[in-house]
């Protein structure tokens, strides 16, 4: 494979996913990890992404009370926020997970609507500061650098104390048959606490991560109650999941 074929594989997975592993990329391309590590080197000096300790994160990840327009299919997140933004309620008490999409949720969240609104995300906190009738609480722990949420001991135990109505939450990869999965143990940890503490999850992922799988299992999907896609409710992608208990939005 030609390196300007790598680097295309490289942002196409890191513009997905948001964080990818070297290790992962390496075996997938099946070339050495030092390798791969170049490459990324080489896309951080042309700012194409962003490298990080055994990794890289894709630049519009990098979030904070600003909106951020470098954001792969922004509009394809501000179309599944648009439908979860409906779900909300006068008075409730809800989770904001972190990530790109769950930031456009917050971003569009009516002024005038009167929420408890708990959060891992210091950009989505940040951004939710701002809407006065927000009551904004953020779940404390040891912060991921990365992906600016906290995880840890800290963070679940706050969790296990607190009774969500509803739940939003993302993940790096989701399967009708394999469920919610992710590469990072700790956010998988704090994603466990998060359902648990749930009376009902809604899961909010654009349709490319559909049909894929890693490492480390965060629930069944029929543990979800509700999924979000840009996709109309009736796209035959989106028919394997209607085999569960799960409703599509």
């Amino acid at each position: 494979m030609l390196k300007e074929e790598r680097h295309q594989t490289i942002l196409n997975e890191v513009d997905l996913h948001n964080r990818i592993l070297i290790t992962d990329i390496a075996e997938a391309l099946d070339v050495s990890i030092d390798t791969i590590r170049r490459d990324v080197k080489e896309l951080d000096a042309e700012n194409k992404l962003r490298k990080v300790h055994g990794g890289a994160i894709s630049m519009g990840y990098m979030t904070n009370s600003t909106r951020n327009t470098n954001i792969y299919k922004l509009e394809d997140k501000a179309a599944i926020a648009a439908k979860a933004v409906t779900m909300l309620r006068d008075g409730a008490v809800i989770f904001l997970d972190g990530g790109t999409t769950c930031m456009e949720l917050a971003r569009i969240i009516p002024e005038n609507l009167n929420l408890s609104c708990f959060t891992i995300s210091l950009p989505v906190a940040m951004e939710l500061s701002h809407k006065a009738n927000i009551n904004v609480i953020s779940i404390g722990g040891q912060i991921s650098k990365e992906a600016q949420i906290a995880i840890g001991a800290n963070a679940i135990h706050h969790l296990s104390e607190i009774r969500f109505d509803y739940s939003f939450i993302g993940t790096g990869y989701v399967d009708a048959l394999y469920g919610l999965t992710e590469f990072d143990w700790d956010i998988v940890q704090v994603k466990k606490a998060v359902i648990k503490a749930s009376k009902k999850t809604v899961l909010l992922s654009i349709s490319e991560k559909l049909n894929s799988q890693h490492r480390y299992k965060t629930c069944d999907i029929n543990s979800i109650n509700t999924m979000i896609t840009e996709l109309k409710p009736d796209d035959t992608l989106l028919k394997p999941f209607k085999n569960h208990d799960v409703k599509i939005l």
